[in-house]
């Protein structure tokens, strides 16, 4: 997996790859600073940063076909969302800017001949084309929101939209038929062994090319890419497969073993890791990642409750903040998570203050504090606000947050998929919470199911053996903490074991549960940092909870523009965050030793 070159997708050669490899501190500030020598290399990036070639290319070509010169299209699965979008925009940008703004909406053209696969599916496309000058106000939407299309979506409707099987929502055609045969949609929906082939998929002879099938070699291997990594899609699947991911995060685990179409019992669910006897499947639902979770949770309780502030409990991943800043009428930040923050938050309520929210995540990114979930619980009780977990950190498998919380969030696109091949996101509503039949009301009206069904193919197969894997991650983890604890060139190590909050996470640890898979390092001086960074050999780039170790310049990356403000509350500019992986604990304890001996030797030991 190490010695990715610079741009290169991680992991390699996958399409759909969640992220990208930044292998020198001094390119991580390129990309933040927009330098060419970086971006003109990326061949993907983090798919809410980085728009991805496949959305890119059908944007254009929706903007050729309906658009002006110079126009720009950002792509969202639903009418309704790309209208909060414009609505989003016109709250924010100049008059004039917002007055670019057109939807237009693709939907599967229904008076052509498609198979009942395709029909079932229902692909929908809607674009919002706008100017030059009106674009970053939709791309923090897009950010900010995470309900932007998925790149598969965009991948499979644009093949439809080039065939003339999408027409406008009004009935317009799109284009003219090329052909006057039945249009069954694109191949892998035509037949039981067709495969997106990706370069690590041996390519077939002329002579046994798609079109007059492939020989038996070629047929063995397209099988087992199909098992293994989900390429083939079969519509009645899809459901079970639906199914099995949300009882897996109920902590209601199925069988490692291939779906049936046979609905499970419910009674399965009342054995779950959660506590909580009567959850239920319809109590978790499904988002195309977790900011889109984090995002829709706001949403919904917005709608519930109605237009109150929000608290955001410790400094929590960037975009969290953003949206309780820029969607309804503010926050209230408290960004130590400390029990001193708990008092004064106590004093304000003890004033009258009242409050729609608390966000806080279990552990929190990048410093792996934990607040006090129990106390929050009892505020949260007695003055009447709810509690939004984000506990993608933590996960389930280690520990148990639902009972303190009434929503309970996470990004599925880390640890409980691993394959860093496919983006997702949850949110439970706790069936015993005060606000839970509001939440359920909101829920049955305004919830939009837009998770493409080809990603949760993938994230049903990755996550089959995710408990198994949580043993070996922490193990790992806490490996490497010790050799990092160890070294003197060190000056911090955080870690939920070893953290001042260490009590509030034990509070929630599950029995025989780890400590994660996620630790933060900071050095005594920067030329240590740089010279750990670009020597330890790892995948280097964005996101967590990988199946492989991956490092990032964390606060870099997220923080590029408020450096000095994250140093406020002890997040320091210089910090590495390591995401542990599945290596074996000897291999990947030798890779961290190796490059603290480059960064000594390099910089000296400045004690």
């Amino acid at each position: 997996m190490p010695g990715f070159d610079l741009g290169e997708s991680i992991p390699p050669h996958t399409a759909h790859a969640v992220s990208v490899s930044l292998p020198t501190w001094k390119s991580n500030i390129g990309y933040e600073e927009g330098e060419d020598w970086v971006i003109g290399r990326m061949a993907t990036g983090y798919p809410r940063f980085f728009i991805h070639r496949s959305i890119q290319a059908f944007a254009a070509d929706i903007v050729a076909r309906f658009g002006s010169k110079n126009a720009k299209a950002f792509l969202f699965p639903t009418r309704q969302i790309a209208a909060r979008c414009v609505s989003f925009v016109r709250a924010r940008a100049p008059p004039a800017v917002a007055a670019s703004l057109e939807t237009v909406t693709l939907v599967l053209d229904t008076t052509k001949q498609v198979s009942e696969a395709l029909a079932s599916l229902s692909p929908v496309i809607s674009a919002v084309l706008c100017s030059q000058e009106a674009f970053p106000f939709l791309k923090q939407y897009w950010q900010h929101s995470g309900d932007g299309v998925s790149s598969r979506r965009a991948e499979f409707c644009h093949s439809l939209f080039q065939d003339g099987l999408l027409c406008l929502e009004d009935g317009g055609a799109t284009q003219p038929p090329t052909s006057p045969k039945p249009c069954r949609g694109p191949r892998r929906y035509q037949r039981g062994s067709s495969i997106d082939i990706t370069k690590t998929t041996p390519s077939p002879k002329p002579a046994a090319g798609r079109d007059s099938g492939p020989g038996p070699d070629v047929q063995e291997t397209s099988r087992f890419l199909e098992e293994r990594f989900g390429r083939n899609l079969d519509v009645s699947f899809i459901q079970p497969a639906r199914s099995a991911i949300k009882r897996r995060i109920a902590g209601s685990l199925r069988s490692d073993s291939e779906l049936t179409t046979t609905p499970p019992p419910e009674n399965e669910m009342a054995s779950n890791s959660r506590g909580v006897v009567n959850l239920r499947e319809e109590d978790v639902y499904l988002f195309p990642c977790g900011m889109s979770a984090i995002f829709n949770s706001h949403r919904a309780l917005l709608g519930a409750r109605g237009n109150m502030k929000s608290i955001e409990f410790g400094f929590a991943y960037v975009d969290t903040l953003k949206i309780l800043e820029k969607f309804g009428p503010g926050v209230v930040f408290y960004g130590h998570a400390s029990e001193s923050d708990l008092d004064d938050l106590e004093k304000d309520l003890e004033g009258g203050k009242r409050f729609l929210a608390l966000f806080c995540e279990f552990p929190s990114n990048p410093l792996l504090s934990c607040p006090n979930l129990a106390r929050i619980r009892q505020l949260a009780d007695k003055y009447d606000f709810a509690v939004v977990v984000d506990e993608t950190i933590g996960t389930f498998a280690n520990v148990n947050v639902l009972p303190f919380a009434d929503i309970v969030a996470s990004s599925l696109t880390k640890i409980f998929s691993g394959d860093c091949n496919v983006m997702g996101g949850s949110a439970i509503f706790n069936p015993n919470g005060r606000y839970y039949e509001a939440l359920k009301r909101w829920a049955s009206t305004e919830y939009e199911d837009t998770y493409w069904p080809e990603d949760v193919i993938f994230l049903e197969r990755n996550s089959r053996d995710f408990v198994s894997r949580i043993d070996r991650i922490n193990a790992n983890a806490e490996a490497i903490c010790d050799v990092l604890r160890q070294c003197p060139l060190v000056k911090s190590v955080f870690y939920p074991k070893y953290n001042e909050s260490r009590t509030n996470y034990e509070a929630c640890q599950l029995p025989g549960g780890g400590y994660g898979g996620l630790l933060s390092v900071v050095f005594r001086s920067r030329e240590q940092a740089v010279a750990f960074y670009d020597a330890v050999d790892t995948a280097k780039g964005p996101s967590l909870g990988t199946n492989f170790t991956l490092t990032s310049p964390y606060v870099l990356l997220a923080h590029y523009q408020e450096l000095d403000w994250a140093e406020e509350f002890g997040v320091e500019r210089d910090l590495i965050r390591i995401s542990v992986g599945l290596e074996e604990t000897e291999h990947i304890v030798n890779v961290f030793k190796a490059a603290l001996r480059v960064a000594e030797e390099g910089t000296g030991s400045q004690q």
